[in-house]
């Protein structure tokens, strides 16, 4: 269990994961909160031209252009993504086109933004309210 058993812990008590559990999500967390990387997983995460439900492979040059990044600083936000297991690569000659591979955590992840859209968009609304 990665979590201890709540009826064990005191209510004052933080709930605590094994530690390597915790050093997962810690990278999971701090990889993912980059701008940059975000970017990439949702244009990833945007189905394809043809309607289909199958997530889509862009080529690396293709999403270093639409992020406005270098072909090199993509390449390092794409193999960090790679080593937390939220996408996968093939090479096709020089070529090399990415996917997203765990659409759970991805779409936990696309949850977790729209929450926050909306968060802050209420955020705002009672601001504009109060001046």
């Amino acid at each position: 269990m990665a979590i201890i058993n709540e009826s064990e812990a005191s209510e004052n008590e933080i709930p605590r994961r094994a530690p390597e559990i915790d050093k997962y999500v810690d990278k999971f967390l701090s990889t993912v909160c980059d701008t940059s990387r975000r970017y990439i997983l949702e244009l990833l995460s945007l189905p394809g031209k043809d309607g289909s439900t199958e997530l889509p492979e862009k080529r690396s040059g293709d999403i270093a252009k639409a992020i406005g990044l270098s072909p090199a600083t993509t390449s390092e936000h794409l193999r960090q993504l790679a080593v937390i297991g939220l996408v996968n690569s093939r090479k096709d000659g020089n070529v090399v086109y990415y996917r997203l591979c765990n659409r759970q955590l991805v779409k936990a992840f696309h949850d977790l933004l729209l929450a926050l859209d909306e968060d802050y968009a209420e955020h705002l609304n009672i601001k504009e309210q109060t001046e």
